[in-house]
């Protein structure tokens, strides 16, 4: 059993559960050990109605991918104060208070972590909801290490991230959906500006994936920050300058870190279509999992001893 299904508890945590039963039976992944501490995945945005979906899609395909891992979503500080809570309080006004759609609010990183300290549990683990480098890690960094936790890198640059990207593209109708398909597509850019947030480094970054992007598209591909004026089309206009008629903007950002009207100033500005953010899609997933096993060997040791010396206290109390 797990504290997820315990109200009022503050993070859920690995426990031992009973084995299913039956061949086609999936076990529980051996990684992850009883007590070991949580994943939490740290959100750099308020917790609007559009990031919650994103999120709650997010959480639910690593839960159903990796039964049993403790697992729990902190937003922005100041995210608790939510539209999602604004929209209860509006729903109480026009006497719809405890309809099925009023959210509660959610809970920030730095909650979810004093939580965690107020009930004895391991310091979780924190895993940032960025393809790469932003403003959010500073502040991320500086309260982990108030409460004495890891945050992992960003999810990029990672060649899953560029799958993700193609497969936005392809949606759009502006990449064949992959290189066996060899069928003309009359809308497909001849040339990509992959868009991100953070600044030069960030797009910088970018420029990594967007090797492997191009790779997969066998069109040329540049990176460019929302955030940064001229930065985009500047991008467009290399492109254009090197022969692309047909230029495309594909973000590189999972959604909640870039502000609906960057992508859509972007967008306007340049003339150029645009896909989809990346959102969550499974290999978001799949990378929010990988970068949290792979610092968990190196803080079970400190866990397990937390753990003895609690029962080597229960039993001096006794």
């Amino acid at each position: 059993m797990s504290t997820a299904a315990i109200p009022g508890a503050p993070l859920p945590v690995r426990t031992p559960g009973s084995r299913a039963r039956g061949r086609h039976r999936r076990p529980e992944r051996p990684e992850v050990p009883a007590g070991a501490p949580a994943l939490l995945l740290a959100v750099p945005a308020a917790a609007t109605p559009e990031a919650v979906a994103l999120v709650d899609e997010l959480v639910s395909v690593i839960r159903s991918e990796n039964p049993g891992l403790p697992l729990a979503a902190g937003w922005l500080a100041g995210g608790s104060e939510s539209a999602a809570a604004q929209e209860s309080t509006a729903d109480a006004a026009e006497g719809t208070q405890g309809s099925p759609t009023a959210e509660r609010p959610r809970p920030s990183v730095e909650d979810l972590l004093a939580e965690a300290a107020a009930a004895g549990m391991p310091v979780p683990v924190l895993v940032p909801l960025l393809s790469g480098p932003h403003a959010y890690l500073a502040a991320l960094q500086e309260l982990a290490a108030r409460a004495g936790a890891v945050v992992t890198d960003p999810l990029g640059p990672h060649p899953l991230l560029a799958e993700a990207v193609h497969v936005r593209l392809s949606e759009a109708g502006l990449a064949r959906a992959d290189r066996a398909r060899l069928f003309a597509i009359a809308t497909a850019a001849d040339g990509v500006v992959l868009t991100t947030v953070g600044g030069e480094e960030a797009a910088a970054a970018a420029g990594i994936t967007g090797v492997l992007l191009a790779a997969r598209l066998a069109v040329p591909v540049v990176a460019a920050a929302l955030d940064v004026p001229g930065s985009v089309a500047g991008a467009v206009e290399h492109l254009r300058a090197t022969g692309a008629e047909r230029p495309a903007l594909a973000p590189l950002v999972i959604g909640p870190e870039a502000p609906t009207e960057l992508l859509l100033a972007a967008t306007e500005a340049t003339g150029c279509p645009s896909a989809a953010p990346v959102g969550a899609y499974a290999t978001v997933a799949q990378l929010i999992t990988s970068a949290y096993l792979a610092v968990l060997p190196a803080l079970l040791p400190a866990v397990e001893e937390e753990q003895e010396q609690a029962a080597e206290q229960a039993e001096a109390a006794e």
